[in-house]
Order: structure tokens, then sequence, then C-alpha cells
């Protein structure tokens, strides 16, 4: 055989060879959580369900035809730290797109990466309206806006009696929002609107902001706050004396843990949550629920972590989604395939629709909101 046909077989077996070895690499899913610090608890149930999402993928075969690999890194519940991370998975672990970033101000401190290096992320908990109408065409949002929870919340708030309300919530991007978009759907109501006390996210102590609250002729707080904080202060209310109706928003999506950790003083509020576990039957995705809630069970999770585990694993398969839609694993292709999702979530459709400025619309999509009640340290559903 002359020397130059042996020399092109051999490049072109090489070249195949390399080719074959790149197809089956894996794709690479970044995923910015809070594994340490104030928010930690809840960052480390979101990875949690994102690990169950990407073994189903995997035991089924992948996506194109390749594995999928979780890059999970800590933003140590800080923002300044979400937005290195997110640096870093994108340009020294190449990940092509990206999960996170649990907290409003997390995910928005973020997002002006995502711009600058043209690299799509699926918001899978924050809640913050800035997320979607501020102009990022690179955020894909499966968590309900705090406006779309005051929707969903209007018409109980009209069949309670809501006759003024008070607000104490976190001081962030997260606590603010809420308060603001529940504040122009009661105004909107008749609804007349009080104190709006606010606490850092690493608060102990809250006995000033509640003592205000209960010298104030409300009849009704609304509390944004993670799950720890809201322990935290259904017990120093309960130390107070401080009998009035609580609704939490966005933040308590783990009443279980709240039980476990209040106790008594949890009994009588109300939790506006986006998962209903209790009742997988009730659920938009029975089968899927039931998978889900197996899978948890087996790998020695507590019960309580799946009202936020699922939105990991609803967030892993909205990327798998993405990508298939989009045929290729680069940031253009899954940018683009995210527009054509449509899958069932266990919440609800996961379908985005365009949200923000024309021509920078981000993707939001809406999930089913539930309001629970918490009656003798048991979980109790209230319909909306």
């Amino acid at each position: 055989m002359p020397l130059t046909r042996r020399t092109t077989l051999a490049a072109m077996a090489f070249a195949f060879m390399a080719s074959s070895a790149m197809a089956a690499d894996p794709i690479k899913i970044g995923v910015n959580q809070p594994l340490t610090g104030a928010f930690a608890a809840s960052g480390t149930y979101v990875v949690n369900g994102a690990k169950i999402a990407a073994d189903e993928i995997n035991a089924k075969g992948g996506v194109l035809g390749r594995k999928i690999e979780l890059v999970i890194e800590d933003n140590k519940s800080n923002p300044t730290e979400a937005a290195a991370v997110a640096e870093k998975l994108i340009t020294s672990d190449k990940v092509p797109v990206l999960l996170g970033a649990w907290g409003s101000s997390l995910t928005l401190a973020t997002m002006p990466k995502l711009e600058e290096y043209s690299v799509p992320m699926v918001v899978e908990t924050s809640s913050s309206g800035k997320i979607t109408t501020s102009g990022n065409p690179f955020v894909f949002r499966i968590s309900p806006p705090s406006a779309v929870e005051a929707e969903a919340f209007e018409p109980i708030a009209k069949k309670l009696g809501l006759k003024k309300v008070d607000f104490l919530v976190i001081n962030n991007d997260w606590g603010r929002g809420a308060a603001d978009d529940f504040s122009k759907m009661l105004k909107a109501n008749g609804v007349q609107v009080g104190l709006v006390e606010t606490m850092d996210q690493t608060s102990q102590d809250m006995s000033a902001q509640l003592a205000k609250l209960k010298a104030s002729d409300a009849d009704t707080i609304m509390v944004t706050a993670a799950v720890d904080q809201l322990t935290l202060l259904f017990k120093q209310m309960a130390a107070l004396g401080l009998k009035k109706r609580v609704i939490t928003t966005g933040g308590s999506q783990n009443p279980d843990q709240i039980i476990a950790q209040a106790g008594s003083a949890a009994n009588d509020t109300l939790h506006l949550t986006t998962f209903l576990p209790w009742w997988p039957e009730k659920t938009p995705n029975a089968e899927a629920t039931s998978y889900f809630l197996g899978e948890w069970k087996k790998r020695g999770f507590e019960f309580a972590g799946v009202t936020e585990s699922f939105r990991g694993y609803d967030g892993i398969r909205t990327i798998a989604a993405g990508i298939a839609a989009g045929g290729a694993a680069d940031p253009a292709s899954i940018q683009k395939g995210l527009w054509a999702v449509n899958l069932s979530g266990l919440n609800g459709p996961i379908k985005f629709e365009k949200s923000g400025p024309k021509g920078k619309e981000s993707g939001q999509s809406k999930p089913q909101v539930y309001l629970i009640e918490i009656k003798d340290q048991k979980i109790g559903h209230v319909q909306l």
C-alpha cells in the first residue's frame, strides 16, 4: 500500500476515533447552589434532587446518546461567591448550561455572567420579579415569581377576609420583592397594608420586629424567609404571645422541617407552596411524583427535604429536555432548545413564556401554587 494512502487512512481512523471519543464524553451541567452558609440545607436538598434526575436520565441512555455529568459548586449563600462560581463553571469547567442559584440575590448576582459568556441557566427556586423582567435572554425560570404567588393567592385572600396585613421579610431582593408584589395585590383588593419590617438573613433575634408587629392593629402577618429562620420566628412569636394569622410565601417549602423544629409553635400557620408530596395523587404528574418520592426514600433522605429537592429534579429534567430539543450540547443550541421545552413537571407543565423587554426576553414557566396549613403539628391542604 502506498505510504500516502496509509497515512491518509491512519489520519481518517484517528479522526474517527477522536470524534467517537468526543461523542461519548458526558454533557456537563453546572450546578450553582448554597451548600454552606444560611441557605445550606435548602441548597443540599436541591442538589440531591438534581442527582436523582441525572441518574434517571443516564439510566435511560442520557441525552443525544451521551450521559450527563453534574458539576456541583458551593456558592456559600453569598452573592459574590455565586457570581464567581458561575464564572468558574463556565470558563474552567466549560459547562454549556447551568442550574441555579437558589436565592434571588444569588441568582441576580450570576445573571451578568450568563450574558457575558452567553450561557443559559435554569432557575429552580428564586422568586424575585427582577430575574425575568430585567432583560436577560439566558434566564429560564421554573419557579414562580412572587407576582405569580400573589396572583394565585388573590382568591383565597378574599375568602380569608383579610382587613390589614403587615409584612416581615428577609432584607434582600427576594423578601423585598415579595412584600412589593403582595402589597400591590392586596391594595388592589381593598386590603390595607401596614408595617413592612425587614431582617437580615442571618438574624437570630427578631424580637424588636415582632414587638412592633404585635402592637400593630393588623390581623395578618405575611412572612418571607428561609426555613431555619421561619422556625426561629415561630418560636419567638409563641414566646411573645403573638397570635395573629401568619402566612408565609416563597421560602416555606419545607413545612415538615418547620413542624419538626418548631413543634406546636408552628400550629395554625399558613404556607404557600408549589408541590404536594403529601398527596402524590393530587399532583399534576402523579407517576413522576411517585417515582421521585420512591428514589428519595431509597437513598435514605428525610421526607422533609422533598418539598425543596423536587426543584433540582425538575430543573435537571428541564435542562435535559432543552438539550434534546436543541439537538446539540453547545450554549446557543441549548438556549434555543429551552424555548421548545414542554415537560410535565412535578408541580405542573414546564413551558416557557416570554417575560421582560422585547428582544431580550427571559423564559418563565408557571407552576401551580397551593396553600397548606399546619394544624396540630400535621399538614393540611387548603385548595386555592
